[in-house]
């Protein structure tokens, strides 16, 4: 059963651990915030510090800007602070991402952040943590939500844009700027044509491509790129591109929405798409429990999206499962974003 002294609490900022005095991506300022990774749900301005993965820092830095207190620790590393050990471990969710270890005596708890399962080429690949307490999202906590393995996805999606281009139009695709437009950039068949980028993604592009990450070559749309140049090629763009005169340049073009939610019959077309390709950077329904089962923990603290619906199964397959409260906004069906604050969530 939960413990009457919870070595981590919910509060109104975020999730706390008393006995260090640190909270785990609040949503309040506070004194001292452990970040799981990059994305504006989880790393928010106002902290007087922060503490975050290594790969992780430079995106938390361009976002929350270059005066912030920021330390970092490499995965898997130890931090004691006030006898408590925290330490980071990857969550598969985005560059970066991570989860995070907090043990005291006989307590160890797991503050997982967002997570995937499957390895995407180019995140660190996520690894169970052992634990008797789990935090988990579930934004996508129901049996209908079962991924494809990518390299089927990223078929769909190759031969989308091999048909795009023999009727000459451009083939745009919208993803968060953070995570999944470099998820589509490293694993597409750049063999097909030239891949440019709208200005949200090619400046996390840059700022990845300077910690040694390996993306291939894009071309960023702007005043010079001429329509004739994108002509047969592939846009990666945010969401939030969609509506704006940006993308009157790239007339006549297809429209294809990456995401978890195309899953659900009506998305696309609520989202006005041509076509829907059921890619996401978090678990799946399989992916949420096996990574639960992994950890060993038998009390399961359950956070944003489906989250009454998955406690309850998880209390019928025997775990003390219950639902928390917070301000994390997993994969959003109709995300807004602004061109210099894209990619929550995805």
């Amino acid at each position: 059963m939960p413990q009457t002294n919870p070595l981590l609490t919910f509060t109104d900022k975020g999730i706390y651990c008393p006995k260090a005095g640190v909270y785990i991506d609040p949503w309040k300022p506070v004194e001292k915030a452990l970040i799981t990774h990059g994305h504006a749900d989880h790393a928010r301005r106002g902290h007087k510090s922060y503490l975050c993965s290594e790969s992780a820092a430079p995106v938390i830095r361009v976002r929350l800007g270059p005066k912030i207190k920021l330390e970092t620790i490499p995965y898997h590393n130890q931090i004691n602070i006030n006898g408590v050990s925290f330490s980071f471990h990857p969550a598969g969710h985005i560059i970066g991402s991570a989860q995070i270890r907090v043990a005291w005596k006989d307590q160890i708890w797991v503050a997982s952040g967002d997570y995937k399962t499957e390895n995407d080429g180019i995140s660190e690949t996520f690894e169970p943590v052992p634990c008797s307490h789990f935090i988990t999202e579930s934004t996508f906590g129901l049996p209908v939500y079962r991924w494809q393995p990518q390299t089927v996805v990223f078929d769909e999606i190759n031969k989308w844009w091999r048909h795009n281009q023999s009727q000459g139009k451009v083939s745009l695709i919208t993803a968060y700027s953070l995570g999944k437009a470099q998820r589509i950039l490293a694993n597409i068949d750049n063999g097909i044509g030239r891949v440019f980028t709208h200005g949200a993604v090619e400046a996390l592009n840059e700022v990845i491509r300077a910690q040694g990450f390996n993306l291939p070559e894009t071309t960023l749309v702007d005043k010079e790129v001429k329509r004739s140049d994108l002509e047969g090629g592939l846009v990666i763009a945010p969401p939030a591109a969609i509506g704006t005169s940006w993308v009157k340049k790239l007339n006549p073009y297809s429209h294809g929405i990456a995401s978890g939610w195309m899953t659900l019959r009506g998305a696309r077309r609520r989202m006005a798409a041509d076509r829907g390709f059921v890619l996401s950077d978090h678990a799946d329904w399989e992916g949420l429990q096996q990574a639960i089962e992994a950890t060993g923990a038998e009390n399961i603290y359950v956070t944003h999206g489906y989250k009454s619906q998955f406690s309850n199964w998880l209390k019928e397959q025997g775990y003390h499962a219950s639902t928390v409260e917070t301000m994390y906004e997993g994969e959003q069906e109709t995300p807004e974003e602004s061109s210099t604050n894209s990619g929550e969530g995805v």
